[in-house]
């Protein structure tokens, strides 16, 4: 009677499960190695991850002290050429009456599914996500080398603790690794998703974990960050001023909510999308990933699971009351929002920035000045978790400040400080440049002085003018019957002035 057979999948391999099955008497017999998986080793190798050679060498080793053979047998091309790794391995476990030896419960599945013979072995409990995130622990951060450690405390004020003296290593990581993709299988699709599956990164969902692992060669390193929110807050625990609230109900529809990093924006965004459905409004979010802890009620879509346009004609038919985009970040997610607001959808974006007029800015450059008061009316700015500063824009037609002359009257965008009605910035276009001036900024004494010196050289040679003057630009206007006078007389010497005050030049005429 010839042996029992036993196939190893790359999982078994990489973590050194079955080197420990030989030695306590699980499995025995005959091993059987598919090449593809030996493909797959070597391209994983190439680029620094040696982990599923070293399982391989210490399985040969193991075989060799067990006593036990082990054979090379399938077409080492079979990965290179699209096959299916678990199918393949099925396959020839069915036709070889082998036994499957795998720790990835999809391998154990599928197997069992097709009727081939199965060991499983789970992966040791190594890692107890509710023993660590106890307290105020934010997030758990593993890499290979380094001691793992915790980030803890609240938004702003948060310090890192290390777990251990020793440093990780790989076949740590991957022990972890099995242990987690164990337990999103099992619940996969109710308590758990996966959201990105690709070579170098993978994001899943367990529960309230979000859970980001990256390998070489997108990471110089085998890495595991695993995030948990710490705060679940409603809109009343902000204490928000009644106007504003009034306003988020029945006023504001194009929402931004901006700040730095980890100052509790998305924290913000989760409780203004439950408040909105507690007012009987259809709530829908865009994410990526999906990480907000919202009711079943509230659809979450994934932007990295999606396909181009999808979303956006996904949300135009199914036209929500409010659409909560966290985070916006590339062209397209401002597309997408720009176009959902501009189609009537309320919605509320939520990006980093340094201060409110930034997240401004960067939708400003996008559009027309004009519709931009459509898209964006409500700038919500989040510092230490609290609401520090909000501003409104809204849409008029004057001179804008600086410029004196009443024929260069223009669309102007006003950004007012919401609690107080004082505008704090115009927005309009001069030439072809889109300005934004702070009203302070616009009667600096440096500009008066900088406006004098340009003015000294125009008045001679060109009767009529306007000059504005900022830390940043000098804006000219020059009407078209003065143009020659000005590039023939004046324009060389103004160039070099504002080269010497470092200073850019934008000029306009009629």
């Amino acid at each position: 009677m010839s042996p029992r057979a036993y196939i190893p999948d790359e999982s078994a391999i990489r973590i050194k499960a079955v080197p420990r099955m030989l030695k306590q008497g699980k499995i025995g017999g005959k091993i059987l190695i598919h090449r593809a998986i030996i493909s797959s080793l070597e391209a994983k190798g190439e680029i620094g991850d040696l982990s599923g050679i070293s399982g391989l060498n210490e399985l040969r080793l193991a075989c060799a002290e067990m006593g036990v053979d082990m054979e090379y047998v399938g077409d080492g091309l079979q990965a290179e050429k699209g096959g299916n790794m678990r199918q393949a391995l099925s396959e020839m476990a069915l036709a070889l009456d082998a036994s499957i030896v795998t720790c990835d419960p999809i391998m154990a599945k599928l197997a069992e599914a097709l009727g081939a013979k199965v060991v499983y072995e789970a992966p040791d409990r190594i890692l107890k996500l509710e023993e660590i995130f106890s307290g105020d622990v934010m997030s758990l951060h593993l890499k290979e080398g380094v001691p793992p450690r915790v980030k803890k405390g609240v938004p702003s004020k948060w310090f890192f603790e290390d777990l251990q003296d020793d440093p990780l290593s790989r076949e740590d990581l991957e022990m972890i690794i099995s242990q987690i993709t164990q337990d999103v299988y099992a619940s996969l699709g109710e308590e758990a998703f996966i959201e990105v599956s690709k070579p170098g990164a993978t994001i899943m969902q367990l529960r309230d974990y979000r859970i980001v692992i990256t390998r070489p060669p997108f990471s110089d390193g085998l890495e595991i960050t695993i995030v948990r929110p710490i705060l679940r807050r409603r809109l009343k625990d902000y204490n928000l001023p009644p106007r504003l609230i009034e306003r988020l109900e029945s006023g504001a529809e194009g929402i931004m909510i901006a700040g730095p990093p980890g100052m509790g924006k998305s924290t913000f965004a989760q409780a203004l999308a439950e408040h909105y459905r507690s007012l009987n409004k259809v709530v829908k979010t865009i994410e990526s990933p999906r990480d907000l802890q919202l009711p079943p009620d509230i659809t979450q879509y994934s932007k990295s699971a999606s396909k181009e346009g999808e979303l956006h004609d996904v949300l135009l038919l199914s036209r929500p009351d409010y659409t909560i985009f966290d985070e916006m970040r590339d062209e397209d997610d401002f597309k997408v929002f720009i176009d959902l607001r501009l189609a009537g959808i309320g919605m509320v974006g939520v990006m980093h920035a340094t201060n409110p007029i930034d997240a401004i800015q960067r939708v400003a450059n996008k559009v027309d000045v004009g519709v931009l008061p459509s898209i964006v009316d409500t700038v919500i700015f989040m510092d230490g978790g609290t609401v520090s500063k909000i501003h409104t824009l809204e849409m008029t037609v004057k001179v804008p400040a600086g410029l004196r002359r009443g024929d260069l009257a223009r669309p102007t965008v006003l950004v007012k400080n919401f609690m107080t009605g004082d505008v704090e910035y115009e927005l309009y276009v001069f030439g072809e440049r889109t300005f934004v001036v702070p009203m302070k900024r616009a009667a600096s004494e440096g500009s008066d002085r900088n406006r004098a010196l340009i003015s000294k050289i125009l008045a001679r040679h060109v009767p009529e003018y306007d000059v504005d003057v900022d830390d940043e630009a000098v804006r000219l206007f020059i009407p078209s019957e003065y143009k020659r006078a000005y590039l023939k007389k004046c324009q060389s010497r103004i160039l070099k002035l504002c080269k010497r005050l470092n200073l850019q030049l934008e000029v306009a005429s009629d």
